[in-house]
């Protein structure tokens, strides 16, 4: 279907709604409106909910290069430590974006059938969920830290020092999962300016607070690398707080009331139904990453620094295209639920052009200036090359990887996260490690076979994947 079509933009939407200048449309974003993202005008919907997501995650970008950008000044085995952590991380970030995928899709379709008080007594099972799951993680890097950190293959320095670090941000990760989940609740409802909101303040805090606590200028003591997650936890942690008091005096669109505290089992279930996919999903991209970051462990703490810096500098320039594909996943849901199939999918043909647009940019930026783009991080040669080599290896795909971004969150969207699930086993463990473990270690490429193995594998699946979303069957989920 084109654009155009009724479906996309209903005409009587467009007379409900006249056209408003630009100023103000980005006025209504950044605060929040009480819209109707199944009536209004389709492209009036996809500005509403990208701006505040786009902002809110191009914040949480710079937040990840500015932590970067102080822990390399302690030394290529402080980036190390911080890369082998969040190797860990992501595995539990595996599990947050699960569940909050399964949220968003829940929710999105409750708020579209016309069933506000239902979505709000699934936000609260939600949190439930959150608040069990952060707990083996918690446990686990209290007490072993350091054994965590040698098991990656973490050098002496990283075990002797830089095991704190990781004993913060495992140990305090009841922050990261709610932070994800109750972000995800407000996503769902159509409540974007909030999640945005919580983000400003959460890494705002964060940004102020690193350098403060690494390096301890005046009254601050000088804690490190400790410092720097110590600043994490502060900031992740007002977040949340934030985020309850929102949630229980209400946005626009949800309001959690005392008398849904209570425990469900059907929509406990529900979601952690609905969830299995996509932490399936989340788990076998994430442990692929592990995989690969222990490959570059081998290879020595450079090749770890350089991925490190390299993939902080990729987050940093594409949140916004994530931003723009968690408003499909909105879109996607909330107009399914509303039983509007057509539009459901207009949507994701908008945000993908404007992906794919975005991201052909941002590929000719790291192809031109990659040594100049890891350099503001890091002085050390050796780390310098190693993560440019990667940014200009990644500017090949990115004309493909917007289409990716967005078909998924589409999928996920919709309910049906078992489908991407079975995608990244196939193109992720079955042939981004082999490929990248036989270029860099059998035939001796060392980084750069795992930069080429990622090239390949992520460039075939987002090909694959936007070609099964043509086929229409996420349009048949029921959450």
């Amino acid at each position: 279907m084109t654009h155009d079509s009724p479906a996309a933009d209903p005409p009587h939407a467009a007379d409900a709604h006249p056209p408003q200048s630009l100023w103000r449309e980005l006025r209504d974003a950044v605060r929040g409106t009480d819209a109707d993202y199944t009536k209004i005008p389709l492209r009036r919907a996809v500005f509403l909910l990208a701006v505040p997501m786009v902002l809110e995650l191009v914040l949480e970008s710079t937040f990840a290069v500015v932590d970067i950008f102080f822990v390399s000044k302690l030394g290529p085995s402080a980036v190390a430590t911080v890369g082998l952590t969040e190797s860990y991380l992501f595995l539990l970030y595996a599990v947050a974006m699960g569940l909050a995928m399964a949220v968003t899709a829940v929710v999105a379709r409750r708020i579209g059938e016309g069933k506000p008080e239902e979505a709000a007594a699934t936000a609260v099972q939600a949190i439930l969920i959150a608040l069990l799951v952060s707990v083996p993680p918690a446990l686990a890097g209290i007490f072993y830290a350091q054994d965590l950190l040698r098991l990656m293959g973490a050098d002496a320095w990283s075990i002797e020092h830089g095991y704190r670090y990781t004993q913060w941000m495992l140990g305090a990760n009841v922050v990261i999962v709610l932070l994800f989940v109750i972000n995800a609740i407000f996503r769902g409802a159509g409540d974007a300016a909030i999640s945005m909101r919580v983000l400003w303040l959460s890494n705002g805090l964060n940004i102020v607070l690193c350098p403060l606590l690494i390096f301890g200028p005046g009254p601050f003591p000088a804690w490190g690398i400790e410092g720097a997650a110590i600043a994490t936890c502060i900031g992740r942690g007002c977040g949340v707080l934030y985020q309850l008091w929102v949630l229980f005096r209400g946005g626009k669109h949800i309001r959690v009331t005392a008398a849904q505290l209570v425990w469900h089992g059907a929509m406990l279930w529900n979601i952690v139904r609905t969830s299995l996919g996509g932490v399936g999903q989340m788990i076998v991209a994430m442990t692929a990453w592990i995989f690969l970051m222990r490959i570059l462990a081998t290879i020595g703490s450079e090749a770890v620094a350089g991925a490190t810096i390299a993939i902080r500098v990729m987050m940093f320039t594409m949140m916004p295209a994530w931003g723009m594909s968690n408003a499909a996943a909105t879109l996607v849901g909330q107009n399914l639920g509303a039983g509007h199939a057509d539009r459901a999918e207009a949507a994701v043909w908008h945000i993908g052009w404007y992906n794919m647009g975005y991201l052909v940019l941002v590929s000719v930026l790291f192809f031109a200036f990659p040594q100049q783009l890891v350099g503001i991080f890091s002085a050390d040669p050796e780390v310098v090359k190693v993560g440019a080599e990667w940014l200009r290896i990644l500017s090949y795909s990115f004309f493909i990887y917007g289409w990716w971004m967005v078909t998924v969150q589409a999928f996920n969207g919709a309910g049906d996260t078992v489908t991407p699930t079975k995608i990244n086993v196939v193109f992720f463990w079955l042939i981004q490690i082999p490929l990248s473990y036989w270029l860099a270690i059998q035939l001796g490429w060392k980084e750069l076979g795992v930069f080429w193995g990622v090239f390949v594998s992520e460039t075939s699946v987002g090909a694959f994947t936007l070609w099964l979303f043509t086929r229409g069957k996420w349009k048949q989920a029921k959450v």
